[in-house]
């Protein structure tokens, strides 16, 4: 299979489409926790325990207010490979936590990857919709109606006073998590962006690494999300981040165009050398590649680099991860193996962005 063709298959509408903002904001994601009445949370619950909430789940898609929102199909952890479980983790899609549920875990896929819905992680569900830019009302929306399909034909566990129950005590309320995933490359070129980050956490917001809590951040990449939900209704959750995201927009833009006006040769430098790594070096590890590929998509963005996909970042942080490479190649590969197969994978992929221009 041509890496075009793998590329067609393996990427998430989120990796491909654009949306508002998509320059710093890649991606906006709601995250809806839910546990079925009269079940043990997950932590606490036997074999079958587990396959009486899967089965359950499973009963709730095939209903007509489910086929409403597009077509799913639910997958056991345990038809999956490891390697296949590893990749959707690095598509975020599931958790690193539920690939480990080999036996009693699932996951419900729409045909876009736009929607997924863990079974049996932390919660009974954890429902996910992500798109690209900022969007986190369209999400919203589109979790809610799916929220609201679902507690048709399920009894979530429910308290008048408290909100929803969540095994997690900083999820109980609404049990959302609104977030977004944002490129600061001018913050953090210009020094600011530690003062800023710390401003939001003091704000009630968290600021983690590319997969979410215990994560680290690479290639000025940072996720930005709430950190309360009970007390608080979901348009004020959204809201709140919404306006902190905004905030950061403009010092982020202020940031780029201040490099610009200053440091126009240096900036010019550090991105072409960046670029000029990406489509030659023989290999490349994963924290290089994420740090070479933030110059780029800020050359992208800037107007620096023409001819190449701004969805680059996106597409490439997913693809160049191990398990990816290894689906990609077809074979098991070693630490070295792999960083030699991620050069690769990179030098073809900007040669197809080059045959496009080019012809």
């Amino acid at each position: 299979m041509s890496l075009s063709d793998f590329l067609q298959h393996a990427m998430s509408q989120w990796m491909k489409d654009g949306g508002p903002d998509d320059d710093i904001v890649l991606t906006s994601r709601i995250r809806v926790a839910r546990n079925l009445q009269g079940y043990p949370f997950p932590i606490l619950q036997t074999d079958s325990h587990a396959n009486e909430v899967i089965n359950a789940v499973g009963e709730a898609f095939q209903t007509d207010a489910m086929s409403e929102h597009g077509e799913y199909e639910m997958i056991r952890c345990r038809d999956l490979a490891a390697l296949d479980r590893q990749v959707l983790v690095e598509k975020h899609l599931i958790s690193p936590d539920l690939a480990e549920q080999e036996k009693r875990g699932a996951v419900i896929l729409r045909r876009d990857e736009m929607v997924s819905i863990m079974v049996n992680e932390e919660d009974h569900l954890r429902l996910q919709c992500i798109m690209p830019g900022l969007r986190l009302n369209e999400a919203w929306q589109l979790a809610s109606k799916i929220d609201d399909a679902l507690e048709q034909k399920l009894t979530f566990a429910f308290h008048e006073k408290y909100g929803y129950l969540t095994a997690c005590p900083t999820n109980v309320g609404t049990g959302i998590r609104a977030s977004v995933m944002m490129h600061l490359p001018g913050l953090a070129l210009s020094g600011s962006i530690n003062r800023l980050l710390t401003a939001v956490s003091q704000v009630g917001l968290a600021v983690r690494g590319i997969y979410g809590e215990g994560s680290e951040s690479f290639g000025n990449l940072f996720q930005v999300s709430n950190q309360i939900t009970l007390g608080e209704t979901e348009e004020e959750i959204i809201g709140n981040l919404e306006s902190v995201v905004h905030q950061l927009i403009e010092h982020e833009r202020n940031a780029r165009e201040g490099l610009l006006q200053r440091n126009r040769i240096e900036l010019e430098d550090r991105v072409s050398r960046s670029f000029g790594l990406l489509a030659y070096a023989r290999r490349m590890d994963s924290k290089e590649t994420l740090q070479r590929l933030s110059d780029v998509r800020l050359g992208i963005d800037l107007g620096i680099i023409q001819g190449v996909s701004a969805s680059i970042l996106n597409e490439l942080m997913v693809t160049t991860q191990p398990a990816f490479l290894q689906k990609y190649f077809k074979r098991e590969l070693s630490a070295t193996d792999r960083d030699i197969r991620r050069a690769a994978l990179i030098r073809e992929r900007l040669r197809l962005d080059d045959t496009e221009v080019h012809g």
